[in-house]
């Protein structure tokens, strides 16, 4: 009985153990699907330049619309003049006006900086 348990007991686990990597691999519909999803949601833990974010230059839409409207006393921002709005977007804070020209961007606290840390881009 001890052998005939043996004799099938190998084959199994040799194939179980070789079968292991083929699926832990990630699927490339996995891939496309959490990419879906970053986009839809504010991805604002996370800081990324941007070159193009200057003040006079204009945000993308798409660009403002991921961004979380920033209350400028609690973040120790100035206050917007009117017409302009804080957001942060990719770890930065950007004052624009309506139509998305930029007034001013600076670098939002991580790690519990204290917002004295700030650096203007």
């Amino acid at each position: 009985m001890n052998r005939m348990i043996r004799a099938f007991a190998l084959p199994i686990l040799a194939a179980t153990f070789t079968c292991l990597p083929a699926l832990a691999q990630d699927h490339p519909d996995q891939d496309r699907h959490d990419q879906a999803q970053s986009q839809d949601r504010h991805d604002n833990g996370t800081y990324r330049h941007h070159d193009e974010w200057k003040k006079g230059s204009r945000i993308p839409q798409e660009d403002w619309n991921r961004g979380e409207k920033a209350d400028y006393r609690a973040n120790h921002l100035r206050r917007p003049h009117e017409g302009h709005e804080w957001r942060q977007i990719d770890g930065n804070y950007v004052l624009a006006n309506r139509d998305g020209t930029i007034a001013s961007v600076r670098l939002a606290p991580r790690n519990h900086e204290s917002s004295h840390d700030q650096h203007p881009q």
